[in-house]
């Protein structure tokens, strides 16, 4: 049997461990987002910015890069799980539904900068982030060509594959000009536009199956 955990303040270590770590998560989100990116990341900066001792850093990651790939993990997770479930309690229709999607990625954007800083930069050294970026590059496609599948009782291919890679990358790319003010166009406009388009290129994916 495990000894009981000692309480402090009525918080359980497991759980004081875990919000010191969500404040290393999130300092860490502050840095990375600055002009210099990873380069910004120091275990001294980060303890600096969340206001904990070097010994709790170590405590939940073994160095700066595991704290960059948490940050940027934690990020992705955010915005495909939010994402996940705006899709799903929107109405059964496929306009609605890409829309609620659509809506809340660049609502968590524009909430939070920080995240289209993170997800849209350049200022990124270290491989390890590069090869997770190119990870999460690949999960919003398997996301949108699934939610494509499952609305329309379509089986993939390699045609939807295709849609869904180039939905995606568009999207990131109108993002980040957006995001630099290269766009002239309000949230809103921006949005449907976007539901339009990514709508009309599934749909063409989907005809083309059908041939």
């Amino acid at each position: 049997m495990q000894p009981a955990q000692r309480r402090y303040g009525g918080v359980h270590g497991d759980e004081r461990r875990a919000r010191r770590r969500a404040r290393l998560i999130e300092a860490g989100l502050d840095l990375l987002s600055e002009d210099q990116g990873e380069a910004n990341l120091t275990v001294r900066s980060v303890c600096a910015r969340s206001g904990l001792a070097a010994r709790y850093f170590y405590e939940s990651f073994p160095d700066r890069e595991a704290l960059a790939l948490a940050v940027y993990d934690h990020v992705v997770e955010e915005i495909a799980t939010t994402t996940a479930a705006a899709v799903a309690v929107g109405p059964n229709d496929a306009r609605a539904r890409t829309r609620a999607g659509l809506d809340n990625i660049v609502r968590l954007i524009v909430d939070d900068p920080r995240r289209g800083r993170l997800l849209f930069s350049t200022a990124f050294l270290s491989p390890s982030l590069a090869r997770r970026r190119l990870e999460a590059a690949e999960l919003f496609p398997r996301l949108l060509g699934g939610h494509t599948r499952a609305f329309f009782g379509v089986p993939g291919s390699a045609v939807l594959d295709l849609a869904a890679q180039f939905a995606v990358g568009g999207l990131a790319q109108a993002l980040t000009a957006w995001l630099h003010g290269h766009l002239e166009i309000d949230q809103e406009r921006l949005v449907d536009h976007c539901t339009d388009m990514f709508l009309a290129l599934m749909s063409l994916a989907l005809r083309e199956d059908e041939r």
